[in-house]
């Protein structure tokens, strides 16, 4: 028996009936409640570019009818019998992943979020644009009583895929760094580099956006495409995040890093890096890459957002015009994260 505070048989959200379309309202039955899940009821759910990415089956992996939505926040509304650590009418966030298998060596290690049979929130199941959604329940992280929850469902995306990289490479508040690329991952980059104490440099290919990086928490402003500009900063970087989705001068870029200085990737760009090794090996620098954190670093990650009061610049619509949000974002209007309120 699970602990039960409202049992709803059928959920309902907005899906896509096919690749590309509008999303329109549609009902389903979730089944019974795993042992180790936790149901949530949807108050908030941030909309990011993996959403549009798996509307559109740009990747190839979305099953239709597809609901999206991997930024959620909500209250925990049920709980299955072996659920730990949560009680009913908290307020959590769910993210990109909601389930891993929790006896690999990955998750034996607290590296969840690298599980060989890791449980995205929207692949191959329904996410949070929709009144309730379940996970297990170690995904289900608690938020802080003093963020914000009509703000803070991108972090658990954008958030914790650009706090996660500080503590894996243990970026130190001495450190100079760089951010690729001032968007919805980036903004909030530039804000916890800011905090952590870091002397941070925002690479932009627009410099209309100087003025507004710089009250993000950027000390140096440069134009990325601006290869005297990148020249000047050659080996003075300890660390460079791209969160962009372009393709950059790449062997330019990695010039900017000092010895052991790292190039790290979080943004998807579209093509191979062309890069020759002798651009690492004589300063013995790396390249690398990560995705989402795990629920560990997340919940480190919120008690950082606390203190400081870090929280993404959104903008909200209802539910009800979820098409309408989409849309905004398409069109790149979106500044920097776009969030849906399910009450409306």
């Amino acid at each position: 028996m699970s602990t039960s505070e409202s049992v709803l048989e059928t959920f309902t959200g907005w899906a896509a009936k096919a690749a590309g379309t509008a999303l329109e309202p549609f009902q389903f039955k979730p089944g019974p409640l795993g042992a180790e899940e936790v149901e949530v009821a949807v108050e908030y759910c941030g909309i990011c570019h993996s959403d549009q990415s798996m509307i559109d089956n740009e990747w190839g992996n979305a099953r239709y009818p597809f609901i999206p939505g991997h930024e959620v926040v909500g209250t925990v509304v049920r709980l299955g019998e072996q659920a730990r650590g949560l009680k009913l009418g908290q307020r959590v966030g769910i993210g990109w992943y909601k389930g891993s298998c929790m006896h690999c060596n990955s998750c034996m290690e607290g590296a969840h979020q690298l599980c060989g049979t890791v449980k995205p929130t929207i692949v191959g199941s329904n996410g949070g644009f929709a009144d309730r959604l379940r996970a297990h329940w170690a995904w289900a992280v608690p938020l802080p009583d003093n963020l914000d929850p009509s703000l803070v469902g991108p972090l658990f995306c954008a958030g914790s895929t650009v706090f996660s990289p500080l503590l894996e490479f243990d970026v130190k508040p001495t450190d100079k760094v760089g951010v690729v690329g001032i968007g919805g991952l980036g903004h909030l980059a530039l804000r916890f580099l800011n905090a952590w104490g870091c002397e941070v440099t925002a690479f932009t290919s627009s410099l209309n956006k100087q003025e507004e990086a710089k009250r993000l928490g950027a000390h140096k402003v440069v134009a990325s495409t601006d290869s005297a500009a990148l020249k000047a900063l050659a080996g003075s970087l300890d660390f460079l995040l791209v969160t962009a989705s372009a393709d950059l001068d790449w062997n330019s870029l990695i010039a900017t890093l000092g010895g052991k200085g790292r190039l790290h990737f979080v943004g998807i760009v579209p093509s191979a890096i062309p890069v020759h090794v002798f651009n690492l090996i004589p300063r013995q620098r790396s390249l690398s890459g990560s995705p989402v954190g795990s629920p560990a670093s997340m919940s480190k990650m919120l008690e950082f957002c606390a203190r400081h009061q870090i929280l993404p610049q959104v903008e909200h619509f209802p539910m009800s015009r979820v098409n309408d949000a989409i849309q905004h974002l398409r069109d790149g209007k979106a500044r920097y994260r776009v969030v849906l309120d399910a009450s409306k």
